[in-house]
Parts: structure tokens; sequence; C-alpha cells
């Protein structure tokens, strides 16, 4: 008997408010239908351990976590997903479909925090045994439209309750990691492909599945 293929790492990613949570269930729901086995996480998440470690990073706005607690406490949530959930669901020839990953860490963490890259890095590999994705689609858009769309949503989170600054120099990492440039120098993050996330949930979908199906047409074409 032949081998299981494989499955794909898909994640989305942006800023807070570009859709991520919104366009992850879409695909997965658009897999579903198609009968393609799929799985759909998000960060921090998916374990027992991950669910209470974004209790703690999210849920209490007031709450202060200094800078490297925070980035430990993200980076064990992926550990323990990557080690009980992902890397079986791949084995397992299925597509997992995940709403934020380690680029999340570079943009907030590093670019929108200032802890060291080169240390952050060393305990992102860590945590995910050098795990690459195959796609990240990178939903952009402007972190004063993201605000905007994270307060009609209702009281922000605590991630979303940091000052407007931060929320830029998270928008110009995202941009950054968009470029040729940056991905050439982090080849542990995979190929990125910026998709406008100004739009209407349909298009966002449209472009995102357009996306998807010139790289693997046997699952997303059609």
């Amino acid at each position: 008997m032949a081998p299981a293929r494989r499955g794909l790492l898909l994640v989305v990613e942006g800023p807070e408010g570009a859709g991520k949570s919104t366009q992850v269930k879409r695909l997965s729901a658009w897999l579903g239908g198609r009968g393609q086995r799929h799985l759909e996480l998000r960060e921090p998440g998916g374990t027992p351990l991950g669910e209470r470690i974004r209790e703690i990073l999210l849920d209490d706005p007031t709450r202060e976590i200094s800078a490297p607690a925070e980035a430990a406490l993200f980076i064990a949530s992926r550990a323990e997903l990557v080690e009980r959930i992902v890397r079986p669901a791949l084995e397992r020839g299925t597509v997992v479909t995940l709403d934020r990953f380690f680029l999340s860490t570079y943009a907030y963490q590093v670019h929108g925090r200032g802890l060291p890259e080169d240390e952050v890095r060393a305990a992102n590999m860590l945590a995910t045994g050098r795990l690459t994705p195959d796609l990240t689609i990178l939903l952009r858009l402007s972190s004063e439209e993201g605000m905007k769309r994270a307060d009609r949503r209702g009281i922000r989170d605590r991630m979303e309750s940091v000052g407007d600054g931060f929320h830029r120099r998270v928008e110009q990492a995202f941009q950054r990691f968009a470029t040729v440039e940056w991905q050439h120098a982090h080849p542990e993050c995979g190929p990125i492909v910026a998709v406008d996330a100004g739009g209407s949930e349909d298009d966002v979908e449209r472009s995102s599945r357009e996306v998807l199906a010139g790289r693997w047409p046997d699952i997303f074409a059609g």
C-alpha cells in the first residue's frame, strides 16, 4: 500500500480585524463541502493547554504581562499544538487551516513589543520542530480600519487594547513580511502571499481560493 500523501499546512495571517477567523472558517467549510479531509485550528488554542493560555493572554484587557512572558506563552501554546495536533494531522494527509502561526509572533512580539528577533526565532524553531507552512495567506489591512472592525465586534481583547502605535508597528511588520527580500531571509516561514482584505468577505475568499488553486489545483480548483 502506498504511503498516505502528506497534508498541507495553510496559515491565514494579518493584523487585527483583517478577517482571519472568518476566512479560515470559510475555507474549512469549502473543503468540507468538497469532501476533503481537513482540520480547522487557531492560535493560541487548539489543545487544553493552548485554550487556557488563550484565556490568560486575551480575555482580560487589564491583565499586565511582560513582553518576554507574553512571547513565551504564545510559543508554549504553539509547541503543544504542533506536537499533539498539527504534525499527526499532516501525517494522515489532512489539510490543516490555521488562524495565526509564528508570523504573528514576529509581528507582535518582535516588531510590536521590541523583543530580539534572533532569540524569538530560536525559541519558535524549538517549539515547531522547524515545521514550515506550505503557504501563508497574509490579509493586508490598515491598522486604522482593522481596529474599527474590531470595535464593531464589541469589547477589545487584551491584544486589541494595546495602543495605536503598537498596531501601526504590527501593520508595518506584516507589510514587510510580504516582500521577497524578507521571505528569502526567513525561509522558516515558507511562502507568503498577500491578499487585499479591504473588500467584502466574498471578495477576500475568492482571492484566497485563487491563490490556493494556482498551487494545488487538484484540491482547490473549481
